[in-house]
């Protein structure tokens, strides 16, 4: 294998998991390197479904390493529950490694998380309220709790100490909340760092000595590029960088660590909660993109909300590409669109107020929201994918389909997925090892 990076490069919600779990195989270590439990990845083995927030679905294998990195924010009752949940159905958790400088999701946390977004009104963000951004927002102001301060005693009751009675001035202030109890936070996530305390460690150490014994290494990103803090739709983001980059910063490796991204597309477009979303369509297509599939319809594995739906989008796929630096395309829920009779690409925006033509993203501020789509129209395959497993027997329209997207992103398709278990997935060429940024056209356009 090598060390390979998993991004979304989309709004999330691609179907990074499915990606993630076929690639795992072939890796050692598989790393989580940023967000919480505000993410939702789903894996279908056989007829066992499984829902992940915070573990790697790398868990899944047995022999595999599984690590949260410090770039993450962690619940860790949320994950204890999702831990015991696994353990549950069979799963070995000794493999599961926590980062000591990944931060703490705490109660308060929480709390000003749901009151900040309810405030906002019709201005809301569409936060999934899991406490990520006041948890970051504590990071960067150097007042977070990280999981080797759980882990003592006197650190953690001096840290509450001092933090939680200015929250509570907030969240009486502000909000009319209830204040909390440093002491009775502190008695209880004593309890929590007992059941955590076999799983931290120095994580950045651990890989960066793999890589030296030739370990192959599976980094994993939670959301999508477009919800980057830096690079997103902002403020419509998340507070973390799910991007290629974060893979370093979230994991304290070098960038020469890495060998290779791949960028998950859906073969349509997405989005929960809140933000401008050019491609959206809110009638008949939308519905039918939403609903196709039961039960895998479009709903969030976090938050159980319905995920608005649209065509895909090239604009925002070449942003992905130069963003992430990608090398080539996993392109999931192919079958999805085999019902259409036609079927829609963006392939440039338009200007509402100037009638300017974009080609490349504009400001993702203000001008982002003026945006109007420049479709071509593809006639649809009226055929079921979900049985072929080489790209040559997909039917014609759906190769010209990938081809065109693969020839607008300047960057080859490797992967095409027809169904949510492993088996559904076509390789086109080997992800790993194959060429960089190499496009071959199967089909005459």
């Amino acid at each position: 294998m090598a060390n390979v990076v998993v991004v979304g490069a989309q709004f999330g919600d691609e179907g990074k998991a499915k990606v993630t779990d076929l690639l795992a195989k072939n890796a050692d270590i598989v790393v989580r390197y940023q967000g919480g439990n505000n993410a939702g990845h789903t894996v279908v083995v056989g007829e066992e479904t499984y829902k992940f927030h915070l573990i790697p679905s790398g868990i899944l294998y047995e022999g595999k390493t599984c690590v949260l990195g410090p770039g993450m924010v962690i619940d860790v009752k949320a994950l204890l529950a999702e831990v015991a949940a696994l353990k549950k159905r069979g799963l070995d958790d000794s493999r599961l490694k926590i980062s000591s400088s990944a931060h703490v999701t705490m109660p308060y946390h929480l709390a000003l998380d749901a009151a900040e977004e309810e405030s906002r009104g019709a201005s809301k963000i569409g936060t999934t309220k899991r406490g990520i951004g006041p948890t970051y927002a504590d990071k960067c102001a150097r007042s977070g709790i990280r999981m080797e301060d759980l882990l003592d005693k006197e650190v953690l009751k001096e840290k509450l100490e001092w933090i939680v009675p200015r929250k509570n001035v907030l969240l009486e202030r502000m909000y009319n909340h209830p204040p909390f109890d440093p002491n009775a936070i502190l008695q209880e996530y004593l309890g929590y760092a007992e059941e955590v305390r076999k799983y931290v460690c120095d994580t950045s150490d651990m890989i960066f000595t793999s890589i030296k014994n030739k370990k192959n290494i599976l980094f994993e990103g939670a959301q999508g590029t477009l919800l980057d803090l830096d690079h997103g739709s902002y403020p419509y983001v998340t507070s973390s960088s799910p991007s290629a980059g974060g893979a370093c910063t979230g994991t304290g490796l070098g960038p020469t660590t890495i060998d290779r991204v791949i960028g998950i597309s859906k073969a349509y477009m997405t989005r929960v909660g809140e933000g401008p979303f050019p491609t959206e369509q809110e009638g008949a297509a939308g519905d039918m993109l939403r609903q196709t599939g039961k039960p895998w319809a479009e709903v969030g594995v976090t938050t159980g909300r319905p995920r608005r739906c649209g065509w895909f989008d090239t604009v925002i796929g070449r942003y992905s590409v130069r963003i992430n630096g990608l090398d080539c395309l996993a392109i999931t829920k192919l079958d999805v669109l085999d019902e259409f009779d036609e079927i829609q690409i963006c392939v440039a925006y338009k200007d509402k107020v100037d009638g300017t033509i974009h080609k490349e993203l504009p400001s993702i501020g203000a001008m982002f929201k003026r945006m109007e789509p420049v479709y071509k129209t593809f006639k649809g395959w009226k055929t079921p994918t979900y049985k072929i497993t080489k790209f040559e027997d997909l039917p014609v329209e759906a190769k010209r389909y990938l081809d065109f997207i693969a020839e607008e992103l300047d960057c080859p398709v490797a992967i095409v997925s027809v169904g949510p278990t492993r088996d559904k997935t076509i390789i086109i060429e080997d992800p790993i090892h194959g060429p960089k940024r190499i496009l071959t056209h199967a089909v005459p356009q």
